[in-house]
């Protein structure tokens, strides 16, 4: 079972602003930065797998980059270099410290994902390709969000430096593909700019909300708690992977739709039919051509209809397939992926954003409205033999009501 605590941790990402001492046009967080980094490393993950035909533990990519995750919210706003240096000089200690705060929290989780976090922090030999990859996505997405600190204030003293660091290091990683094609700054470039500036769109856009998250950070949120729900219901590699990867891209059309909010999607009959046909064609003529043709078609898997149970059966995807049925497909060779269980995670996202925020004495009739309504619509739901409904417990209100001020309504 996920814990609270667990979930405390992940959306702590959401307040720890980066670059915070230089000049900042925009805001930066620290699970926007986390949720470009593995959009970054599927890519170039994707590109060793199908162009340079290596060999990939997808589990320990996604594990490695939910590990990484966890000190980063842990130390918080530690500067990289700083940060780097303790690691190379007291590296043992603090992920010791790591593993510790970390520990109650991952008793509930199924699987060998406790076992398999200390062998990542402390084996150098585990998962050591995975962790080159990842490596390289943070250096990537570390380097698109200072090139918007350079460009506002270049003036700034040591930023120079700071610059020729971030450069070297992906110079270091110039053997993986994923990287050559970026520095090219064509499609593989353009594909990886418009992930980020998702990062740009505020959820819950027509209320005040603390912690503001955005569309790119909710897309990771969703997809981790679709990996620890994978756990728990026992799912082979290959739909643990692609319910991890379904929850991070599940969103990725609205970088050309912008965030619809859910009232008004369903307020007009049809509407929301109308959007999802606007989406799928601008994604199919804008988006799916900046990628190889190795990668478009899983894409296309993770991203139409994205909360529908399916599997590949000898090359047809059937869809809509009975959540009771989920397990007769649970191998690799069906490439199964749990929608129910990624609109279930969704759902509980959206619930949690709201109630913390109402914890924290920003309400306004939207948020209020909005917790109630998923809280009464999704709260009794099962989705792959788990309870959601304890999950959205965790975040349920005092009393009957579900914001503590009346004043908000």
């Amino acid at each position: 079972m996920i814990t609270k605590g667990l979930l405390d941790k992940i959306y702590g990402a959401a307040s720890i602003q980066r670059w915070n001492d230089h000049v900042r046009p925009v805001e930066l967080t620290e699970l926007d930065k986390q949720a470009h980094k593995m959009i970054l490393a599927y890519l170039f993950a994707k590109l060793e797998e199908t162009e340079g035909h290596a060999k990939i533990d997808w589990i320990k990519l996604i594990e490695g980059g939910i590990f990484e995750f966890f000190p980063r919210v842990i130390l918080t706003d530690i500067k990289a270099p700083v940060f780097h240096k303790l690691m190379s000089i007291k590296g043992k200690e603090i992920n010791s410290l790591v593993l510790r705060i970390m520990e109650d929290d991952l008793k509930g989780l199924g699987g060998d994902f406790g076992d398999n976090l200390k062998k990542y922090l402390f084996d150098p030999n585990y998962s050591k390709f995975e962790k080159r990859i990842l490596k390289a996505a943070h250096y990537h997405a570390t380097n698109w969000e200072f090139q918007i600190i350079y460009n506002t204030a270049p003036f700034i003293y040591g930023i120079e430096k700071t610059k020729e660091e971030i450069e070297n290091q992906i110079e270091d990683h110039y053997d993986l593909i994923g990287v050559q094609k970026l520095a090219l700054k064509k499609k593989s470039f353009g594909f990886m700019d418009l992930c980020a500036q998702l990062r740009f769109q505020q959820r819950w856009a027509h209320s005040p909300r603390v912690p503001k998250t955005s569309v790119l950070g909710h897309m990771l949120i969703v997809a981790m708690m679709s990996y620890f729900c994978s756990m728990e219901m026992g799912a082979c590699p290959k739909r643990a992977s692609n319910n991890f990867f379904g929850g991070l891209f599940h969103d990725l059309p609205e970088v050309l739709t912008r965030d619809i909010v859910s009232p008004v999607k369903t307020s007009v009959e049809g509407l929301e039919e109308i959007i999802k046909d606007y989406e799928k064609i601008q994604f199919e003529e804008r988006m799916l051509p900046l990628l190889p043709p190795s990668i478009q078609e899983e894409l296309v898997y993770f991203i139409q209809d994205e909360f529908s149970n399916k599997i590949i059966d000898g090359g047809i995807v059937r869809k809509d397939i009975a959540g009771s049925d989920m397990e007769r497909f649970n191998r690799d060779d069906f490439s199964a992926l749990d929608g129910e269980v990624i609109r279930a995670c969704d759902k509980l996202a959206a619930f949690i954003e709201a109630s913390i925020s109402i914890r924290h004495g920003i309400c306004s009739q939207q948020l209020s409205e909005g917790v109630e309504t998923i809280y009464r619509e999704h709260s009794d739901h099962r989705a792959g033999g788990i309870d959601f409904g304890a999950l959205f417990n965790y975040y349920r209100l005092p009393g009957n009501s579900t914001c503590l001020s009346r004043d908000c309504k």
